[in-house]
């Protein structure tokens, strides 16, 4: 099984006996790029001014509706496949939707697309899953469209400090 940075809720790291607040970072990454806008996310949200808050990338194939319950937060990755989102990023929600759906109302959440084209079709079809899910978009959507470009890493990298943030300092 393939978790990067994963931990049991068991040997979840704790400081002073409080534990972390979980960010999960739920991404596909069929690409060198898209695996480095996830390393980027993760870098963001590990950066050493958040001490509070621990992130881990699971892959969409590979998270659970009990990878969500654990979390405090959550960031979507997807690309455009088609118009749409992955069939990674798809699947995923079939399999969470409904065991989630009552518990995690309010889940701060992002989203970071990864777009060929103008990713309005895989936008529209994540923010009607989310809005169903009833979580919380702390942020507009990260679109990077078009060719790759080298700022697309500093933008990921943002986003997951900026949720790490907002979960270290209680904002959500």
């Amino acid at each position: 099984m393939h978790r990067e940075l994963a931990t049991d809720s068991a040997a979840m790291p704790r400081e002073a006996g409080v534990m972390k607040k979980q960010l999960l970072v739920v991404a596909h990454a069929p690409s060198a790029n898209t695996r480095a806008l996830v390393e980027a996310m993760l870098r963001g949200a590990a950066h050493p001014d958040l001490p509070a808050v621990e992130a881990r990338h699971v892959p969409p194939l590979e998270a659970t509706a009990e990878d969500v319950m654990a979390a405090d937060a959550i960031i979507l990755g997807t690309t455009e496949n088609l118009g749409y989102m992955s069939g990674a990023l798809k699947d995923f929600f079939d399999r969470v939707y409904y065991r989630v759906l009552e518990e995690k109302q309010g889940l701060p959440c992002a989203l970071c697309i990864r777009a060929g084209h103008d990713g309005t079709g895989t936008l529209r079809a994540v923010r009607g899953i989310v809005t169903g899910l009833r979580w919380n978009w702390v942020q507009e959507p990260l679109l990077l469209r078009g060719d790759w470009q080298a700022d697309f890493l500093a933008q990921a990298e943002a986003l997951g400090m900026t949720m790490a943030a907002g979960l270290d300092a209680g904002i959500f």
